[in-house]
């Protein structure tokens, strides 16, 4: 952190593939007096060389799922290898991910690889900075949802997987509609709920079917003959 006219200042590097994101999260960053743009990127391979020379506070990356990584954490943990993702490549630096729906696996790792705050892609400004303040001090700053995945992922270790008259039947409606491809804001206008209580409904059925993310749910929906192919 660096003194600029009296104020404390957060150096922020900054990598995003699509260059429309790029440009709304530098202009939000611009905006936000407590921040400092000191490197802008295209893509985490990009931005790694320069970390040492631009020194920044928090790294700031937003992720689409192809940058994810790929892979299987729990198998690979057991045979001894790492987690394909790219964020293992700035470990040691604060980070804060900007990516939608991560699967709990990927989630756990990334928190041992040094990622400070998992929030979803369309988070505003107001709820970034906290994020970016929280990883500057070296706390931990989740998105609910992503929080509710995780802790869903460890129970099911402890617990068997939900018998099918478990689900609600809005339940079995809501895991219907994933299966469609349906985002949330179809679901609900489809529905006539708000999009909060579809992503009410959304956590609820991963957590009883012990799926980590809407994929690996619509998967188990099939196996339990709940979603007709």
């Amino acid at each position: 952190m660096t003194k600029e006219n009296g104020g404390s200042i957060i150096r922020i590097a900054l990598a995003a593939v699509s260059a429309v994101r790029r440009a709304g999260l530098e202009a939000m960053i611009a905006k936000t007096v407590s921040l400092k743009l000191v490197g802008s990127f295209q893509s985490i391979r990009a931005i790694e060389p320069h970390l040492s020379e631009l020194q920044p506070d928090v790294v700031v990356l937003d992720l689409t799922a192809a940058e994810l990584g790929s892979g299987d954490f729990e198998s690979n943990r057991r045979n001894g290898e790492r987690y394909n993702t790219p964020i293992t490549s700035l470990a040691g630096w604060p980070i804060v991910v900007l990516v939608d729906e991560p699967a709990s696996d990927w989630t756990a790792y990334a928190l041992r690889s040094g990622v400070k705050a998992i929030l979803p892609r369309e988070s505003a400004m107001d709820e970034i900075l906290p994020a970016i303040e929280a990883a500057y001090t070296g706390l931990v700053m989740l998105d609910p949802e992503v929080t509710q995945n995780l802790a869903a992922r460890i129970r099911q270790s402890k617990q068997s997987i939900a018998a099918p008259d478990d689900l609600t039947p809005r339940e079995i409606e809501v895991l219907r509609m994933l299966a469609d491809g349906l985002s949330n804001r179809e679901m609900a206008s489809r529905l006539s709920i708000s999009d909060h209580t579809v992503k009410f409904h959304v956590s609820s059925i991963l957590e009883k079917l012990g799926a980590a993310t809407r994929t690996e749910a619509v998967t188990r929906g099939i196996r339990m003959g709940l979603i007709l192919l």
